[in-house]
């Protein structure tokens, strides 16, 4: 019987459209009136998601947000934030982090930990939730560490999906109320694990903050915009 994968980069597609747009909901509300895009963005779209079969962890439910852990003495988590501060620069160097992942040399605390390094510190518009739902419940990342599992990823492109350009030109005031921009990401994530590996395409659409004159922050998971 063939086991299946886990990706990160699936985990959490099970979290209502809701839960996953607050953050945008909050910073573009003004954005989206203008531009009459609500519809679109609140919407979703379609799932770029390739399917999890080549890989031998299996599948499993979103984990419940949590408390940030912190890192144990010698971790090689995730890396650290580049200090970026242009929007689709920052969303891709994000996206291969969600994308990449070493079970061999990183346990789940550590992967929370340095994902969490990454988001903003403004509460009011930090979605912990929708990123931290990327992480496997820790029976199933022991799981996965008991196959090697490993990811890495390769970003072909970043863009602003059609509807933000749309809001964001016909206002681009608005965008100081936080700062706050909606990036797409494609790239294809390479698998590995004992005796075996495999590829499978990439996308997804990140809230990203970028302060004038600072470095960018993540601020949440979005629907799937690619217009």
């Amino acid at each position: 019987m063939r086991k299946r994968s886990f990706s990160l980069s699936s985990y959490g597609s099970g979290w209502s459209v809701n839960q996953r747009i607050a953050i945008i909901g909050a910073a573009l509300s003004v954005l989206l009136a203008i531009a009459g895009t609500v519809a679109l963005l609140t919407g979703g779209g379609p799932d770029h998601r390739a399917p999890t079969t080549a890989t031998p962890a299996p599948t499993g439910s979103p984990s419940a947000p949590e408390s940030t852990p912190k890192p144990p003495p010698g971790s090689r988590s995730v890396p650290e934030p580049p200090q970026l501060s242009e929007p689709v620069a920052y969303a891709k160097a994000a996206a291969k982090m969600l994308w990449s992942y070493d079970t061999r040399d990183t346990s789940r605390d550590q992967q929370l930990a340095g994902m969490r390094a990454w988001m903003t510190s403004e509460t009011k518009y930090a979605d912990w939730a929708s990123v931290s739902g990327q992480v496997p419940d820790p029976v199933l990342w022991s799981r996965m560490a008991d196959q090697d599992q490993r990811a890495t990823a390769h970003v072909t492109e970043g863009h602003y999906p059609g509807a933000f350009k749309q809001a964001l030109a016909q206002d681009p005031s608005a965008i100081t109320e936080a700062y706050v921009y909606v990036v797409t990401v494609n790239g294809k994530q390479t698998l590995s694990w004992k005796g075996g590996s495999g590829a499978e395409d990439r996308a997804v659409t990140l809230a990203v903050q970028c302060h004038p004159n600072h470095d960018c922050t993540l601020a949440a998971i979005a629907p799937s915009v690619t217009q």
